[in-house]
């Protein structure tokens, strides 16, 4: 049973990572500098899932881990502001190349892959709390 449990820990924290690295992206959207001040648009990053081998259940289910955060190899997207401070000579900006509804649509899958976790624990619970009243 504390398997069970693993391996639905093991999805939340994946999610949880997952999560983060989206809102970082929907946070930055704007962003066109580095932290060091630099012209150099946020690059986005993407979670990388892989089967995690040592948290296994008797059924052969695995648990799942983070292998990696990626960054995009996308290039920047380059809008015409010739008024704005981050122009170049041209009076183009580099912005990430981060596309909202694809973020959103990935934090809202990331959120019910979440929420199943969640479920699967709480009916682990249950099934725990029932075998020891049937035991008793």
């Amino acid at each position: 049973m504390f398997s069970a449990f693993d391996v639905s820990t093991s999805g939340l924290v994946a999610q949880r990572i997952r999560l983060n690295a989206i809102s970082s992206n929907m946070a930055n959207m704007s962003t066109t500098r580095n932290e060091k001040g630099e012209l150099k648009p946020y690059t986005p990053r993407y979670a990388v899932f892989q089967t995690d081998q040592d948290i296994t259940t008797p059924g052969g289910g695995m648990g799942v881990k983070v292998s990696e955060l990626k960054y995009s190899t996308q290039e920047p997207i380059k809008k015409q502001m010739p008024n704005h401070p981050d122009a170049d000579e041209d009076g183009n900006v580099l912005y990430p190349n981060v596309n909202m509804t694809t973020e959103f649509v990935d934090a809202l899958e990331a959120t019910r892959a979440y929420q199943a976790n969640l479920g699967v624990i709480e009916i682990t619970k249950d099934l725990g709390r029932q075998s020891l009243r049937i035991l008793a």
